[in-house]
């Protein structure tokens, strides 16, 4: 079984072309004036005003994560199981990692600026959300491959992050319950509790 937090070698010559694009582009500039110093601000400039790139168009975002899930999404729908493992895993990882670095920023803000760390600590939640239900869909693609082996371990994952009352969490929980991994079903049926 191969570790999915490693990069596969398409993966790292993406990342890759990704850095060494970035580099350039800040290391040639594109005009005479942008020869001058960027950190020097002219009289005439709106120093006040930064730009933000958008977040569609950088590697580590929740819009690559996205965009991975959907690709994978598109895989599942003709059969191409290895494709699908493959979007759902480097989503996994970009998700894992940018919950990650949000619930540091968040926590690096905590009483300096509330506001702040309340922002990044909601992007903390939303991407482990991402990461869990990118996670559920590549359990079902084992589960689709009859490689239960695979599957549990990622759906108990699953219940352990989600906890048990929680709808994804429930969701996974009912996998393993058919998979035969567990044989006690939850939320257990009111009508045969009623009857015991």
């Amino acid at each position: 079984m191969t570790n999915p937090t490693m990069l596969n070698p398409r993966m790292l010559i993406n990342r890759l072309s990704f850095w060494v694009a970035l580099a350039l582009a800040v290391a040639l500039p594109t005009s005479a004036s942008a020869q001058s110093d960027p950190f020097e601000s002219s009289a005439d400039d709106n120093s006040g005003i930064t730009e933000v790139l958008p977040q569609s168009s950088i590697l580590l975002s929740i819009g690559s994560s996205e965009q991975l899930m959907q690709e994978a999404e598109a895989a599942v729908a003709v059969q191409d199981y290895g494709t699908a493992i493959s979007k759902l895993q480097e989503a996994r990882q970009l998700l894992g990692q940018l919950s990650g670095f949000y619930r540091d920023l968040s926590e690096l803000f905590t009483g300096i600026d509330n506001r702040i760390s309340d922002s990044h600590r909601d992007k903390a939640l939303a991407t482990a959300q991402m990461r869990d239900e990118a996670t559920f869909q590549l359990a079902l693609v084992h589960r689709a491959q009859n490689q239960p082996e695979l599957a549990v371990p990622l759906l108990i994952e699953i219940v352990r992050s989600q906890q048990p009352t929680r709808n994804l969490g429930q969701r996974a929980y009912q996998q393993l319950f058919e998979l035969g991994f567990v044989d006690v079903p939850y939320p257990r049926n009111q009508a045969s509790e009623s009857a015991n």
